[in-house]
Order: C-alpha cells, then sequence, then structure tokens
C-alpha cells in the first residue's frame, strides 16, 4: 500500500493545493491514457499516486501567465 502524502510535502513544490490537484490530475490522465495498451503494467501503481510521486520528484512542471489572471478579474466583474 502507498504512503499516503501529506500536504507539507508539496509546499516547496506547488504554490496551492488547488494547483496541485489540477497539476496531478492532468498529468494522471496523461499517464493513464499512455499506459491504456499495457495493462499488467498500469495496474502495478495507480495514475493518481504516479503523477503526485512526479510533483514530489520535479518531474512534472506547470506555466501560468498574467493573462490568466486578467481573464479571471474580468469574469470576476
Amino acid at each position: 500500500m502507498p504512503t499516503p502524502f501529506s500536504v507539507d510535502e508539496f509546499a516547496h513544490k506547488i504554490d496551492s493545493l488547488y494547483r496541485l490537484v489540477i497539476v496531478a490530475a492532468r498529468r494522471a490522465n496523461q499517464i493513464k491514457t499512455e499506459a491504456h495498451g499495457f495493462v499488467g503494467a498500469s495496474r502495478a501503481r495507480k495514475p493518481t499516486i504516479q503523477s503526485l510521486e512526479e510533483v514530489l520528484e520535479g518531474k512534472v512542471s506547470y506555466t501560468t501567465s498574467a493573462d490568466d489572471e486578467e481573464n479571471l478579474l474580468d469574469a470576476a466583474e
């Protein structure tokens, strides 16, 4: 059984818990799609656990832009 993760482990990797959920979910979907043809290999670890491990190891990155914040502010008005 995998070791449960603590939110504190991700404090220096990602700026918010919400971004962690989005990044890890997108990566888990990629892993699931890539492993679609390899049923035996994909059952070894769940894609969600693998994606969180990759975030901790620094293998997964993300980008944001100023446009994201501007669009958010425009939608709120």
